[in-house]
């Protein structure tokens, strides 16, 4: 399954160098991630979380590592992330909206609002989703 893997980021234009005795608790990540959003820098700090931990095999989960990658990312300050239930709040709200349409795993891509495709798919289960949603328009 890793080789499958890494042929689609590869495919994609992309790294696959995971860590494999990295396994970190992305709780803090998430509450990074929250605090970007309210800031207008949710992409860029997502962006560089990823290519982090799926390509350099950082540990998304330690507060050090997440200071320095959110600074590279444009966002200085994360302590109030950190520190912050609210953020935790968020998190534990929106995976339950999650949840409650059917979602258990990441990735999941619920499509117009109408269609969910779970899991890293191949570009044509993409493509028959597309067409099934303007089939029903």
């Amino acid at each position: 399954m890793e080789r499958r893997v890494g042929e689609m980021f590869a495919r994609a234009g992309h790294t696959y160098a995971p860590n494999p005795d990295v396994v970190p608790n992305s709780k803090l990540a998430l509450r990074v991630t929250e605090l970007a959003r309210d800031r207008g820098l949710h992409d860029p700090v997502h962006e560089r979380l990823m290519d982090a931990y799926w390509a350099e095999g950082k540990n998304i989960g330690e507060p050090d590592e997440l200071r320095t990658l959110a600074a590279e990312a444009g966002l200085d300050d994360i302590e109030s992330a950190l520190a912050d239930e609210a953020y935790a709040d968020r998190i534990a709200a929106s995976t339950s909206e999650a949840q409650s349409i059917g979602i258990n795993g990441i990735p999941a891509f619920l499509l117009d609002g109408r269609l969910l495709v779970l899991g890293a798919q191949p570009e044509a289960v993409f493509e028959r989703a597309f067409a099934q949603l303007a089939e029903k328009e």
